[in-house]
């Protein structure tokens, strides 16, 4: 079957898995325990389901589209440092800004910034900030990742165009083994190309019957970063403090959660984080704080009440002191920005079955967040970061239905239909009015599996994306141009009549789904898709810069430019995107690839955030006999010319890491696990699209934990 039974979305465990989880999942039900290697070594299928794609558990290789999960054993052999880390695997998702974690911006399809949902246990996080990044937490906390590619606003609202990356942190289910009531887990890591030391300390129990408490910390210091060019990334000094405390009790069928996660970052670096530049120095004080307060309802007896509702507060500040002159502006200045969030979301299950053969569930809540944006500059208002406000609500339904032997056909269809609609009202002092706006967002999927092993799915969806504050009211300085006497200078202009942008998604695909296919207790899953974007009004930023040339000598403001936010009328995205997987009780074989292309219909430009054509392997030999997995990973990027300016193209490239776990089941090693790695093992000298400066270099990285539970 398709559907599923009591999902408790921001609870279930992702796959702990060693079996390559950000690939085209199994068939199964989530588990809430960590396994060792001499335990899941031999096993060839483990659960990874997905709550992201519907709110609802599902089977990722049954959904009408593309979601990828990445389970905390995954994560263990990443061992990321920063949330490009987490994702490199994952098809269609790339990440521009360069190698410094705070110029890091994802893009997922061509979509970036606000067009991509960010969620950190069902907290938005909303801060887009141009150079100040968008992910203000650390990996060590992670319990996992879902990523849901292509439209999501029929249940996430605006941003819902590229997609939708959720993060989940850790519980105490995720180390604690039914019977044992208090652990602590400790580990020391690094790496050399950036000389990164990390430090966790995870404390954890079950005090009382149906009460859970953890409490984590991490402290990660990094400095300049060795390139693959043989140069050094100076300024990218960081001195990271991340801390969790969660805690949880069951109340019968009711739970109750509270938690509280902090992130702060002291670096030094360019303002611009995204380049090599070695001007316009800074010392960058972020900080994001996310408090949240779930409740959830669960009677397995109540087929028409499953209620799931958080509220959350979310703040990130991010300010700045210049540290020299050569910036656009002088020695001293204190720039400042805070971006607060304040929402809830509520949702409800009702579940009905029409005999053995009809299986429907009804998922319908609301949604409503306020975020507010205040900038200064030496405590005077500050052009770049304008006094604004946005608050969004919406009210969303979707139902599942399954269908055993529809019309007499073999096999089940699973029907996805859903509607969300959004009403917004932006503000700031820059414009003269509110901007409000109001949109429907439906969608409509069905996959039909007439065996087992078969599937194929269609999937059509509309998308919106409400303009930011920075796109609608950003002013001041973009660039300065020295020229002898004169300096040149490119002004942002303010565009409150900003449209949002629309998006219109056809997505198609088929999957296979074979056991015992070469060997006992083999299995073979692959799954392939192809979409096609249609836009209107997309929101692209037009630089306007007059050439430089004799007649800007000396002419304070002739050759001055402007950079604003425009709407482009139509636009088309269109790409595919393939996952699988081959497995064995002895190795573990992945492989993604993904396309992306995308134009301005009427122009014939390139737009979007484009990247090459990519396909990503991961090799793995799990060994029980000594508790023991030895893994190869690659991403092979062809060349990349699909830009308008000959000065954006990029050569084509191969990267490829080495890792190795050793975990104990036994003995009195048993709680210690050791993570080897080497990134970039062959010190490949790559740029990755839209970013300025090489990227990391080769990288050993090791880390060493150690868990005591009782």
């Amino acid at each position: 079957m398709v559907h599923s039974q009591r999902p408790r979305p921001e609870r279930l465990a992702l796959s702990l898995s060693l079996l390559g989880g950000v690939m085209v999942a199994s068939h199964a039900h989530a588990q809430t325990t960590d396994e060792s290697i001499a335990t899941t070594a031999g096993a060839v299928r483990l659960p990874t389901v997905s709550v992201t794609a519907t709110r609802n558990e599902i089977d990722p290789f049954a959904y009408p589209g593309m979601v990828s999960v990445i389970g905390r054993e995954d994560l263990g052999t990443l061992q990321p440092s920063t949330p490009d880390d987490v994702l490199k695997l994952v098809p269609n998702v790339s990440f521009s800004g360069g190698p410094r974690r705070t110029g890091e911006v994802p893009s997922i399809r061509g979509f970036s910034g606000a067009d991509v949902v960010i969620l950190l246990d069902g907290a938005r996080q909303t801060l887009d900030g141009g150079h100040d990044g968008r992910f203000f937490l650390d990996p060590s906390l992670l319990r996992g990742v879902e990523v849901l590619r292509g439209p999501a606003s029929s249940l996430y609202g605006s941003g819902g165009t590229g997609g939708v990356i959720a993060f989940r942190t850790v519980e105490v289910d995720d180390y604690l083994d039914p019977g044992e009531t208090f652990g602590v887990t400790t580990g020391l890591g690094g790496q050399t190309v950036n000389d990164e030391w990390s430090v966790t300390t995870t404390a954890y129990g079950r005090p009382l019957d149906g009460v859970d408490l953890l409490g984590s910390v991490t402290r990660r210091t990094s400095g300049s970063i060795e390139l693959g060019s043989g140069e050094t990334l100076d300024d990218a000094d960081d001195s990271i403090l991340s801390g969790l405390l969660k805690g949880g009790i069951d109340l019968g069928d009711h739970r109750i959660e509270a938690s509280f996660s902090h992130f702060s970052n002291d670096a030094e670096e360019p303002n611009n984080g995204q380049g090599e530049g070695q001007q316009g120095l800074v010392e960058k004080a972020t900080g994001n704080d996310t408090v949240r307060l779930a409740y959830s309802y669960d009677n397995p007896d109540d087929n028409l009440i499953d209620l799931d509702a958080v509220v959350y507060y979310n703040r990130t500040t991010v300010d700045e002191v210049r540290l020299d002159g050569l910036g656009a502006g002088p020695v001293g200045e204190l720039l400042e920005r805070t971006v607060e969030t304040i929402g809830l979301r509520a949702e409800n299950r009702s579940r009905f079955a029409f005999g053995e053969d009809t299986h429907l569930t009804l998922t319908y809540g609301g949604e409503a967040y306020q975020d507010t944006q205040e900038g200064a500059t030496n405590g005077q208002p500050r052009a770049g970061a304008p006094d604004a406000e946005a608050t969004f609500a919406g009210v969303f339904a979707q139902a599942e239905l399954t269908l055993t032997r529809p019309l007499g056909l073999p096999g089940e269809v699973y029907l996805l239909p859903g509607l969300r609609f959004d009403h917004y009202d932006l503000s700031s002092d820059v414009a003269d009015s509110d901007t409000v706006e109001s949109r429907l967002s439906p969608r409509f999927g069905v996959t039909y599996r007439p065996a087992d092993w078969a599937m194929v799915f269609a999937n059509y969806g509309e998308a919106f994306r409400a303009p930011t504050f920075t796109e609608m009211y950003l002013t001041g300085t973009h660039f300065q141009i020295p020229m002898g006497p004169t300096t040149i200078v490119n002004r942002f202009i303010p565009n409150p009549d900003l449209k949002p942008q629309t998006t219109r998604t056809v997505e198609f695909g088929a999957g296979v789904d074979f056991e015992d296919v070469f060997a006992p207790r083999d299995m073979l899953n692959v799954k392939v898709s192809h979409f096609r974007q249609w836009g209107e009004d997309f929101i692209d930023l037009s630089v306007n810069q007059p050439a430089l040339g004799w007649q800007c000598f000396g002419r304070p403001g002739a050759c001055d430019g402007t950079t604003t936010s425009t709407n482009v009328p139509h636009a088309f995205l269109w790409g595919t995107e393939i996952e699988g997987r081959y497995e064995t009780d002895r190795i573990r074989l992945s492989l993604g690839f993904a396309s992306i292309d995308g134009e301005n219909s009427e122009t014939g430009e390139k737009l979007g955030a484009l990247t090459p054509n990519t396909v990503t392997l991961d090799a793995g030999v799990k060994l029980p006999e000594v508790d023991a997995l030895v893994g190869w990973r690659a991403k092979l990027a062809s060349y990349f010319d699909k830009v308008d300016d000959p000065d954006e193209e990029r050569d084509a490239y191969d990267v490829h890491d080495l890792y190795a776990v050793y975990q104990p089941s036994d003995g009195l090693l048993e709680g210690l696990r050791v993570d080897l790695g080497i990134d970039n093992v062959f010190d490949e000298d790559y740029s990755r699209v839209y970013t300025g400066v090489s990227e990391a270099g080769r990288n050993f990285k090791a880390m060493v934990q150690y868990s005591l539970a009782w």
